[in-house]
């Protein structure tokens, strides 16, 4: 895989999500392996030109990190021209730029899904931003504004021709948010559309199957995965197998989904600092439950930690209280009875099991 002159060792990429997509979780995902290229959360680049300390935050990253590219959001051209150089000048071996995101805040000031509905002025955006840097210039789009304005097709040729080095796709419109399911005629129509850059196409990946779906039915060169990772960080180091041997490898035991959940709090310690990291890990330690079985005990306690030593406890005291469902082998025996909230989502099949991650709710126009 390949985007410009950027060798990648995969076709599978993690999606930017803001929010998520944090230096400790990009260390995690990259440690068990698979991902050929992650990207930051999306940043202002009007907030880069104005040296805020969050946004820089935002873009932290170490060498482990990489390749790293930062998806950048704006609508002035100079702006984003700049932002880009200061991202290449951090270590950024490619800047992407966000036209799929819906959210309003967005939205709003002529960024994210706005960029779609006017064809000639993106271009001469992108055209300005190829012109500034070394590194690629990438975008990231949705399929158009609604399903009576699907412009991903017309749009990805006029950001080939203002040189782009590659395309990623989500196969929604903006007015769709994260609701219904992912147009995969909508995807190849953008892949058939371009000449020779790569397109990646992206949405409802949440297992090495669906991946190969995408890959197998659209014809996109690569894979995007964001809110599946977040529910199964080892799904880019299964897809690889899948990909190469046909093979679908068993998804992980609870020591190993442990042990990592472990390292990913270490990591937002060690970047955040105990209070602001723990704090930080009460939404993200429920991700890793959803596959430890019943799992209400778990989640009642680590949504109140506030240091590492009360998480430690925490989980050394359900790994204790989770033993009674375990049958002599140290297996988790299907007979339990799980709370209510868990058994409905045991028993949700993977392909909708997306719903359980975190996104914006209600009508898109109020996100």
């Amino acid at each position: 895989m390949q985007i410009g002159p950027l060798p990648l060792k995969s076709n599978l990429f993690l999606s930017p999500l803001a929010g998520y997509t944090n230096l400790p979780f990009r260390l995690v995902v990259r440690e068990i392996g698979g991902v050929g290229l992650c990207t930051t959360d999306l940043v202002n680049a009007r907030s880069l030109l104005e040296k805020r300390e969050k946004a820089f935050k935002l873009i932290e990253t170490r060498p482990a990190d990489s390749p790293l590219a930062v998806q950048l959001f704006g609508s002035v051209p100079g702006e984003m021209r700049d932002a880009a150089l200061i991202a290449e000048s951090r270590g950024a071996v490619s800047v992407d730029i966000n036209m799929g995101c819906p959210v309003k805040k967005v939205v709003k000031i002529g960024g994210g899904s706005a960029m779609m509905t006017e064809l000639n002025k993106t271009a001469a955006l992108v055209r300005g931003m190829v012109a500034a840097v070394k590194i690629p210039v990438t975008a990231k789009m949705r399929l158009g504004w609604d399903d009576q304005n699907i412009t991903a097709p017309d749009l990805a040729r006029a950001l080939e021709d203002a040189g782009v080095a590659a395309i990623f796709v989500h196969g929604r419109t903006r007015e769709q948010g994260f609701g219904g399911t992912v147009n995969l005629a909508g995807i190849r129509k953008v892949v058939e559309a371009v000449k020779a850059i790569p397109v990646i196409g992206n949405g409802d990946v949440v297992t090495p199957q669906a991946a190969k779906k995408m890959l197998d039915e659209t014809g996109c060169a690569g894979v995007s995965i964001g809110r599946g990772a977040f529910y199964d960080p080892w799904i880019f180091k299964r897809t690889v197998h899948l990909l190469q041997t046909g093979e679908l490898l068993p998804e992980e035991d609870f020591d190993e989904r442990a042990r990592v959940m472990c390292r990913h709090l270490d990591l937002m310690v060690e970047v955040f600092g105990e209070e602001l990291g723990c704090r930080m890990f009460r939404k993200v330690a429920p991700w890793y439950a959803k596959r430890f079985g019943p799992c209400h005990e778990f989640n009642k306690h680590v949504v109140q930690v506030a240091t590492k030593a009360q998480f430690l406890d925490v989980l050394e005291n359900y790994r204790h209280w989770r033993e009674q469902f375990l049958d002599e082998n140290g297996e988790l025996q299907i007979r339990f009875q799980p709370a209510p909230l868990v058994a409905s989502f045991m028993r949700e099949p993977e392909s909708t099991q997306r719903h359980h991650i975190p996104v914006p709710r209600g009508p898109v126009d109020v996100w």
